[in-house]
């Protein structure tokens, strides 16, 4: 009898579930304004600790329904609660508010939350926890079973043998089917994203970051380690953030998955995973590789005629406009600002084009809720690429244009670093960063502030470019792209379609 009772009390509650994932829940919201915001899917609760006070900090949000899949175990409620001491999620969906109470807790000794009669609770609803979790798992491998199905029957006619692969010359024996007929990640990302743009499923996602060879390091950043790895021959650049910069990898992870952001001027992502080996953990980022490396690497060495001054910029503009523009639809896309644009963000392509990648410090706009989403992450921009209002901090952060303005700022400092290496009867000027005769190479904040806000001081233009048009109107779109007063700056829209303009006034063909 009591099995029986266990069992019922057991289907009442996943019957219960089953309610909110289709009617919604109300979850605790400590940033909305009656406190409470509508989830199909679940809430959550994070546990911060900021280092630099010793303070405890919690957030209670709504899960953004685009990071909800699985339905039943999303990815991004499975925060490696073992091994981060400054960081920790927690997901519910068991009922209006049920994140109110929850405290994840973080992994250390000395700082415990709540008494410890609050985890005596856990041992009397032990058996409940069991039934639920058996009956989803019956439900989850229903559910995969009918998948398969499915799939091997949409493929069956086409070319078998495709396989993932962790090493380039591993024996075919070796090696597990997981899609079949698919050759490349290209075909991989048309054929499974449903025209969505949102990032591959999870579990095509985790295939390929758990078949990937690191071959060479690359960069290093304040997050981590970029390396070049390969997967099924292709390249691939693997972003490798340390268990200390979560909430980074978090962050840009999500903002990779906005529905419709894939576009050919913004980098591609490919998957985002964790890997733990028991003594640390890796948190992987995977993207498109472009072996020209970024516009500052690129610049450094090399120089650019006037056609590939004008596509560079145009791809730049392009991706950001982008960005910044609102996709509204049941498969819409929420204005997103970069915050963090400069050269060694942009990553530049065989063809000469540009995609905007890094964007960990990224914020969207919630149109429905005319707030600005903010991610609680201590990160702030580059200081020499920062406008004017962010420097003295009188930017309206309540304001999403402000954001907005700000990119705008930094994009006219990169077309003039791409004007200066721009080659016109072999005369052109060495690389060099913005204001670099008037700031050390690593300026503070008060330096750029007094530069930048109080001499209201920007880069120079030679008066060489006056007499070559196309010069001339590179350097008319960075001066309105860095007025002081944020409100007079050109629209990325607007710079897109200058841009364009110019080109197809020096009949320059689109890349192939």
């Amino acid at each position: 009898m009591a099995s029986i009772r266990t069992l019922v009390v057991a289907l009442v509650l996943l019957a219960s579930q089953t309610r909110h994932l289709v009617l919604g829940i109300n979850c605790f919201c400590d940033i909305c304004e009656d406190k409470t915001c509508v989830s199909d899917g679940y809430c959550y609760t994070t546990t911060r600790l900021d280092k630099a006070t010793g303070k405890i900090e919690h957030d209670f949000r709504c899960l953004d329904p685009a990071l909800n899949h699985p339905s039943q175990s999303p990815i991004f409620c499975q925060s490696n609660v073992q091994l981060n001491d400054s960081f920790a999620i927690k997901c519910c969906n068991s009922g209006d508010n049920c994140n109110k109470d929850q405290r994840p807790l973080l992994h250390t000794r000395k700082q415990k939350e709540g008494p410890p009669e609050a985890q005596i609770g856990y041992d009397s609803t032990w058996l409940i926890i069991i039934g639920i979790i058996v009956l989803l798992v019956l439900i989850v491998l229903m559910l995969l079973i009918y998948c398969g199905m499915t799939q091997n029957r949409k493929w069956k006619n086409r070319r078998p043998g495709a396989f993932f692969k962790s090493n380039d010359s591993m024996d075919p024996q070796d090696q597990q089917p997981i899609l079949g007929g698919i050759n490349s990640l290209r075909d991989m990302i048309d054929m499974t994203t449903s025209g969505s743009g949102s990032g591959l499923p999870l579990l095509v996602q985790r295939s390929i970051a758990r078949q990937i060879q690191l071959v060479e390091i690359i960069g290093k950043g304040r997050f981590g380690e970029v390396w070049r790895g390969r997967w099924r021959g292709e390249n691939v650049a693997v972003k490798i953030f340390s268990s200390r910069e979560e909430r980074s990898w978090f962050r840009e992870a999500e903002i990779y998955q906005t529905v419709m952001l894939r576009h050919d001027n913004i980098l591609g992502f490919i998957a985002a995973d964790n890997k733990d080996n028991g003594t640390w953990t890796q948190l992987w980022l995977v993207t498109d590789f472009h072996e020209n490396g970024s516009l500052f690497d690129y610049l450094s060495t090399r120089t650019v005629d006037v056609p590939g001054m004008i596509r560079m910029s145009l791809s730049i503009a392009t991706g950001l406009a982008h960005l910044h523009m609102e996709i509204v639809g049941t498969q819409g896309k929420p204005a997103i600002a970069h915050r963090d644009l400069k050269s060694k963000n942009i990553l530049v392509k065989l063809n000469g084009t540009c995609a905007i990648g890094d964007l960990g410090l990224a914020v969207r706009y919630d149109v429905a809720e005319d707030k600005v989403d903010l991610a609680s992450n201590s990160r702030v921009g580059t200081k020499r690429y920062m406008a004017p209002e962010v420097l003295d901090e009188s930017i309206c952060e309540n304001h999403f244009d402000s954001f907005k303005r700000a990119d705008v700022y930094a994009l006219g400092l990169i077309f003039w670093e791409i004007a200066r290496r721009c080659n016109v009867g072999g005369i052109y000027d060495e690389y060099q960063l913005p204001f670099y005769d008037m700031v050390p190479s690593d300026p503070t904040i008060e330096e750029m502030r007094k530069t930048v806000c109080d001499g209201r001081h920007r880069p120079s233009t030679p008066n060489r470019w006056q007499s070559i048009d196309a010069l001339n109107t590179m350097s008319k779109v960075m001066k309105e792209c860095w007025y002081h007063n944020a409100a007079a700056r050109l629209t990325a829209l607007r710079i897109k379609k200058t841009l364009a303009n110019l080109g197809a006034s020096e009949d320059i063909k689109p890349p192939q």
